[in-house]
């Protein structure tokens, strides 16, 4: 049989397998698309749905830290999972400028994101992954580091040093 036949000397039959079968294949066609595109426009409008809580937390009492001393300080991250466990903990470098003034860094170096180490009689952020350096501020110094370390809020609350937590510090 060819296409080129009257359509009155189709077989019935063979014209309605054709389209049962082109049924069919748009279908599974958007079936297939449906199971691609769903997951597709989750993860695009997550960040409207979703939003990662910010919390403050607190890394200790204010007596603990000296005026000029830059010391790690450990708090749990912003929305820890229940099976976590360890990896709820983060880090952040916190540095007490005055008696009432704290800057807290990320320890992740904005180039890939390895923790960076401070070296106190350098006054200087060491990245050991690419050897990326910043300065007591932040800024960067030398090396890939695009950006300067991300910086958390920090505040003095009823003789509490707190830092606003997010789960992870972006640029």
């Amino acid at each position: 049989m060819h296409d080129s036949e009257p359509l009155a000397e189709r077989d019935p039959v063979e014209a309605t397998r054709r389209e049962f079968l082109s049924m069919v294949s748009v279908i599974c066609g958007a079936a297939i698309a449906a199971i691609i595109a769903v997951p597709c426009v989750g993860f695009l409008l997550s960040p409207l749905i979703r939003r990662a809580p910010r919390l403050w937390r607190s890394v200790g009492p204010v007596n603990n830290f000296q005026v000029g001393q830059t010391v790690e300080v450990s708090f749990l991250d912003s929305s820890p999972l229940a099976w976590a466990g360890v990896t709820a903990k983060t880090a952040a470098w916190l540095r007490r400028e005055t008696e009432t003034e704290f800057i807290a860094f990320s320890v992740n170096c904005t180039h890939l994101g390895c923790p960076v180490r401070w070296l106190p009689h350098a006054d200087l952020f060491m990245c050991p992954c690419h050897g990326g350096v910043y300065y007591k501020d932040g800024q960067v110094a030398a090396g890939p580091p695009p950006h300067p370390l991300v910086r958390y809020p920090v505040q003095v609350y009823n003789g509490e040093v707190r830092i606003l937590t997010s789960p992870i510090p972006t640029v």
